[in-house]
């Protein structure tokens, strides 16, 4: 009985229906006490980015983009932090999928259109890091 269980559970997690243990819905370490952003809710795009190369998100606060790819940046994370920014990724690679948020080297894009100056310092806040 117990090895017809153990081979129903992996097949669920085979089969994804079945998720194994992930990072998802806890508080993760904060990357920056400060952001930069074009809005005090961060809600304006600061510029649209491309992507130079393929970046593989090391946990669930970070977004995965692929080469060539448009990145929407939204906020510059400042002090400690100051190598990453947060956007969002969405285009043809995901097709009718929504838009995915988070963070991101800036060396792993080039700006392509500036749309408003990134003037207003936020303080960023346990949700910022926080993975779902």
């Amino acid at each position: 009985m117990e090895k017809h269980c153990a081979n129903w559970t992996l097949l669920l997690v085979l089969c994804g229906l079945l998720p194994l243990a992930t990072q998802a819905g806890r508080q993760m370490p904060k990357l920056s006490d400060k952001k930069l952003c074009a809005d005090p809710e961060c809600s304006h795009p600061i510029l649209i980015a491309r992507a130079l190369q393929d970046y593989y998100p090391q946990d669930c606060r970070f977004i995965h983009i692929h080469q060539g790819q448009s990145v929407y940046v939204y906020a510059m994370l400042k002090d400690r932090g100051n190598l990453f920014w947060a956007g969002s990724v969405q285009g043809s690679y995901y097709g009718e999928q929504e838009a995915r948020l988070g963070y991101f080297p800036s060396s792993v894009v080039e700006e392509t259109h500036a749309l408003m100056p990134a003037e207003v310092e936020v303080k960023t806040d346990k949700w910022d890091f926080y993975c779902y």
